[in-house]
């Protein structure tokens, strides 16, 4: 069924006048869709580019002509499994926000070892990006702050560099997503500091005078069905038995299918969740091994219950949340979103591609399809996960 969004009043902004601006290119050549942005975004009070890209890119040509283009302005971002831009639904492009330097700081860290990072770097990075907004003087640090961070989404390590970096922010809200590479589990990429790397993170600091809310979403119910992890490889997360029985067989049953149709279609609409203090969080299936174990997303261990889940309508769930936030913070200029592959999936699955792009379009969300995303210190699977930025002036 589709869904008809709720009315939203007009952004009224001109372009030039806009405290964010979005730009999105299909060019293929590196060279091109870096002039595609920067003919859209490029303005004397630009202080930061956030972009999102597939991984099918040349990615050090696209990193050179990036910088090559954008003259100095800040720039960060990550490959993907999918972009969201101003019509919705993308794939095979490029979509980047810019910020102004009059309503934003905007600032970036690279951290190049996600298995060496400790609290110690944490915080020394958390307070070098704190300093740059205080000295940029848009707003105080306190309630005008959020952090956004972009992981390698193969690197396994998303769950101790967020609870390290969670620590050192305190109160700052964050979020932000795993990069991914159009489906293929090959390679993955963030940017910052000039180059595209693997096994790393960006961090990027943000401070504004405008309203903002950071949230988290999912559209899974529990269901009463449960699976136990007997045996777990906990570094490489890796379920290797469920009751005792090879996992992807357990799974297997659990869903009603054979263990060869085990795939991205099946782990999308047959979720498995852990339940702590009465919130599920889904912890998705990456893939079968050779050997019948399951490969997931997020962290597994010995012991632990996963309930299996049940999906809800995905787009009535989604756009309820975005109508709470706009209740309070009037409509939206923009929607930073993190949205996990495998609702994109379901959504194909479902043939609602494109009521989901227009009520992406409607909200002014600009993103990408994530191998995970984060909500405060927290790993998390197959969410919508981001910040909806206001119109107003965000209060102290």
């Amino acid at each position: 069924m589709e869904i008809e969004p709720s009315p939203l009043p007009p952004v009224a902004d001109a372009p030039a006048a806009s405290p964010v601006l979005v730009a999105q290119s299909r060019a293929r050549d590196p060279d091109m869709a870096a002039q595609d942005l920067a003919r859209r975004l490029l303005h004397p009070c630009l202080g930061g580019v956030l972009f999102f890209c597939s991984a099918e890119y040349d990615l050090e040509a696209l990193g050179r002509a990036l910088e090559e283009h954008f003259g100095g302005v800040s720039l960060c971002g990550c490959t993907t499994a999918g972009e969201i831009g101003e019509g919705g639904y993308g794939r095979g492009g490029i979509t980047a926000i810019g910020f102004d330097q009059r309503y934003f700081a905007f600032d970036h860290a690279l951290i190049e070892d996600l298995d060496g990072v400790s609290l110690l770097d944490a915080q020394r990075l958390s307070d070098r990006l704190l300093d740059r907004c205080r000295q940029a003087a848009i707003a105080p640090i306190k309630a005008h702050t959020f952090a956004l961070t972009l992981l390698d989404g193969l690197s396994a390590s998303e769950e101790r560099v967020l609870a390290t970096l969670n620590a050192a922010l305190g109160s700052i809200p964050h979020f932000g997503g795993s990069a991914g590479d159009d489906n293929r589990l090959a390679g993955t990429h963030v940017y910052g500091e000039g180059r595209f790397l693997s096994g790393a993170a960006v961090v990027v600091m943000v401070n504004s005078v405008l309203d903002f809310e950071v949230f988290t979403t999912h559209h899974l119910r529990p269901l009463d069905d449960k699976l136990v992890v007997t045996a777990a490889d906990r570094e490489q997360r890796r379920v290797i038995e469920l009751n005792a029985e090879p996992a992807a067989e357990e799974y297997a049953r659990l869903v009603g299918c054979a263990v060869d149709e085990l795939g991205e279609a099946v782990f999308a609409r047959h979720p498995l969740a852990v339940r702590l203090h009465d919130q599920t969080y889904v912890r998705s299936i990456q893939r079968v091994n050779d050997d019948l174990s399951l490969s997931f997303y997020c962290a597994v261990e010995n012991g632990i219950v996963l309930t299996a889940m049940a999906a809800a309508p995905l787009l009535d769930d989604l756009q309820r949340v975005l109508d709470d936030i706009v209740a309070r913070l009037g409509p939206p200029r923009l929607v930073i979103g993190c949205d996990c592959f495998l609702r994109r999936l379901e959504i194909d699955l479902d043939g609602l591609s494109e009521a989901a792009s227009r009520l992406l379009s409607r909200y002014h969300v600009v993103g990408f399809n994530t191998y995970g995303e984060q909500c405060n210190g927290l790993h998390l699977n197959q969410t919508f996960t981001g910040v909806v930025i206001g119109h107003g002036r965000r209060r102290s």
